[in-house]
């Protein structure tokens, strides 16, 4: 696909590419292909578990390595973005970690320790770094703060466990902060992907079936990785300079729908072969 400067003369940060499968790895591409300068950021254990030197000699970017949820870390990061960029126009958070369901531990059973682990990597990181970027004066008025959700935050999905509430957590902070960067035009957007085949998504059980269950209701099928870095490079474009406070379905439709004649099909005839058995 090629670029239509959409994001040209825009600085920004991305935080969360670990490898070619991340989703902020597909974004901070689409970001680079629009014209856009960023650095990278993940946490420090992530040197040894991805390959982002690999994306920033791609997109030009240099890497600051901070653990998202350590506010010393954070307050050093966005000083050091000023000082090579100046006030930056956009942020992408898209960092997530569900320590329970990673050990299959069932959501009636949590460990507490784990779950609260969990909160903070997947959501209150989210504040903490929107708080850093603002007392730090590293953000810009007008600027663009983009988060990555899922549709676990508004129904159950049984092995998507602690996450639902995570994801639950950040949307409603996007909301909250909404209200008080609205003072300074300053728009934050929650993007509610389709199930995608992620490090993090490899991570779920059952999560071949939620991706498959999703590919069969959903109109337009499941929305790639790709498709979701072209959606967030508009949401961070001056295009949507009105848009704030939201959580944007890009799920290929599935959020409207009930049953897809898929699902009926598929259900009759298990039903069908059900019946079939011999009771003896």
């Amino acid at each position: 696909m090629d670029g239509h400067d959409l994001l040209d003369g825009k600085t920004g940060i991305i935080f969360g590419p670990l490898n070619e499968d991340s989703i902020a790895w597909s974004i901070a591409q689409a970001c680079h292909r629009e014209g856009a300068e960023f650095v990278l950021s993940n946490a420090p254990v992530a040197r040894r578990l991805g390959s982002l030197d690999e994306l920033a000699d791609e997109t030009d970017s240099d890497i600051i390595w901070a653990d998202a949820t350590d506010d010393e870390d954070l307050e050093e990061l966005f000083e050091e973005v000023k000082d090579a960029y100046g006030k930056i126009d956009f942020i992408v958070h898209s960092i997530g970690m569900g320590v329970n369901v990673r050990k299959d531990v069932p959501y009636e059973d949590l460990n507490y320790n784990w779950y609260e682990q969990t909160l903070d990597v997947s959501a209150v990181s989210l504040h903490r770094i929107v708080k850093h970027a603002l007392d730090t004066e590293a953000i810009d008025d007008g600027g663009s703060i983009l988060a990555m959700s899922y549709i676990g935050a508004q129904r159950i999905f049984s092995k998507y466990s602690e996450m639902g509430d995570a994801k639950a957590l950040l949307e409603s902070i996007v909301r909250s902060f909404g209200y008080r960067l609205g003072k300074r035009d300053i728009r934050i957007n929650a993007i509610s992907q389709s199930p995608t085949k992620t490090t993090a998504g490899s991570g779920i059980e059952g999560f071949d079936a939620m991706y498959e269950f999703a590919e069969r209701v959903s109109p337009l099928g499941n929305a790639s990785a790709d498709s979701c870095a072209d959606y967030a490079t508009t949401l961070l474009s001056d295009y949507a300079r009105m848009v704030t406070m939201q959580t944007l379905y890009h799920d290929g439709g599935f959020s409207s729908m009930g049953i897809s004649d898929q699902i009926v099909k598929a259900m009759e005839d298990s039903f069908a072969e059900e019946g079939d058995e011999d009771p003896s």
